[in-house]
């Protein structure tokens, strides 16, 4: 994969006008229009410049789609304080990572396809493998949660962002949840559990994020205390 992040010495030749206000425009645009709405034509037009002069900057789209999600990424939280737990700093690192992905609702759809490899998402990552290296996870067991924290943020997300797409309307959407919950009732002898146990009117985002959060650490709490290491001072 021919990354902007292997690539050496690329610097802008003139001062027209500049790679951070180029990636600024791009993760506005990006906000605006999402991937697929993503071009360099809009982005120069959003310049009010012409869409050859960006190239002077970046050498292909694919670079400023980069850029950009790795500035995005750059928003996200680090944990500064030295008394965190590694448990505090993936609650904090994940929960805030949430926020910013509502607010880049583009990201989920780049972060399984790009390499994140620039400076911002290299930071976060670190933070993580870190916090759970010092508790004691090693080699595949340690890339595993990692991959297991990941996957659970960025596919709750993912499914947050299609549903809030779907239902703007509060009204249309709690007519659609007591729709879900009478047919189960209705269909109780097929479905007994889960009409017995699904609430669809006591769904909520945040309290289901931070509850199935909640959940995939205490996982990963289970397997330390059941095959513990030593911790890294």
């Amino acid at each position: 994969m021919d990354s902007i992040w292997f690539r050496d010495g690329e610097s802008p030749r003139k001062p027209r006008l500049s790679r951070e206000r180029i990636i600024e425009a791009a993760i506005a645009l990006l906000d605006a229009e999402g991937v697929n709405g993503f071009s360099m034509r809009r982005l120069a037009a959003r310049l009010g410049a012409g869409t050859m002069s960006l190239y002077e900057y970046v050498a292909a789209k694919e670079d400023l789609l980069d850029l950009a999600l790795d500035a995005a990424l750059a928003e996200i939280e680090i944990v500064t304080d030295p008394d965190a737990t590694w448990r505090d700093v993936l609650t904090r690192q994940l929960t805030h990572s949430r926020k910013v992905m509502l607010g880049h609702p583009w990201i989920p759809a780049l972060v399984g396809t790009r390499p994140l490899l620039g400076p911002g998402a290299l930071a976060r990552s670190e933070q993580i493998f870190a916090a759970l290296d010092r508790a004691g996870l090693k080699g595949p067991t340690l890339t595993a949660a990692v991959s297991a924290v990941s996957g659970y943020v960025h596919g709750f997300v993912a499914e947050e962002l299609a549903w809030r797409s779907r239902f703007r309307d509060p009204a249309a959407e709690a007519h659609l949840r007591d729709q879900a919950e009478q047919l189960l009732r209705d269909r109780a002898s097929d479905y007994p559990a889960l009409a017995k146990t699904f609430r669809a009117g006591e769904a909520d985002f945040d309290s289901g994020f931070k509850l199935g959060l909640s959940i995939v650490l205490d996982g990963i709490e289970t397997r330390l205390s059941e095959h513990p290491s030593a911790p890294t001072p």
